[in-house]
């Protein structure tokens, strides 16, 4: 019956591809550890980001991918532009209330808007699958184009805070955003992402 099987089973169990006008957002396996350890193995990615090491070595996609595999966690997607891997997105829900969505790009395809518009997709996944008011984001202050990304996607920024960067083995100021369900659904004229079964 049903009643029967609990809501993070039924979430596994929904599609996991996300397709928007030029990107598609799937689960990555490890068939993509290869390319995922070569665009996140530069210093120019790993320092805005959180949790990227640097060096970034295919031990380190392996060791993603199986982390990510576990249940009730993060939900990520590998971005994929004309059929190749171009960087990743994700939501990390292992927080309750506090879900927080991160993103990178390999070098080679920043400023063309594949951030926003991954970001977008997966902004509509989680509002649309998990019943949380609030998603939260971070860009470093040095990084004033991933700010961009947020404020393109309705994020207000919240304030200032020491977050710890494991390529750069110290802290550093992040700016702190906030998107709201109600923001969302309001600036929800973007295109829609939609699910592919």
């Amino acid at each position: 019956m049903l009643q029967d099987f609990s809501s993070v089973t039924l979430r596994e169990a929904r599609p996991s591809v996300v397709a928007t006008e030029r990107l598609t957002l799937r689960r990555p396996t490890l068939a993509d550890v290869r390319t995922i350890a070569l665009l996140a193995n530069d210093p120019r990615v790993a320092e805005n980001t959180r949790r990227l090491p640097h060096p970034y070595s295919q031990d380190d996609a392996v060791a993603f991918i199986r982390a990510t595999a576990a249940p009730g966690g993060e939900t990520v997607f590998l971005i994929e532009h004309d059929s190749g891997p171009i960087g990743m997105v994700g939501i990390d829900c292992s927080t309750p209330g506090n879900a927080e969505l991160g993103y990178w790009l390999g070098v080679e395809h920043w400023g063309r808007g594949f951030a926003t518009e991954a970001a977008r997709g997966a902004i509509d996944f989680f509002f649309e699958e998990f019943e949380d008011d609030h998603l939260y984001a971070g860009a470093r202050v040095t990084n004033p184009a991933s700010r961009n990304v947020l404020e393109k996607c309705g994020f207000q920024w919240s304030g200032v805070q020491l977050h710890r960067f494991l390529a750069l083995g110290s802290s550093t100021p992040v700016d702190c955003f906030r998107l709201s369900r109600g923001v969302w659904a309001s600036l929800k004229s973007w295109s829609s992402a939609r699910r592919v079964r």
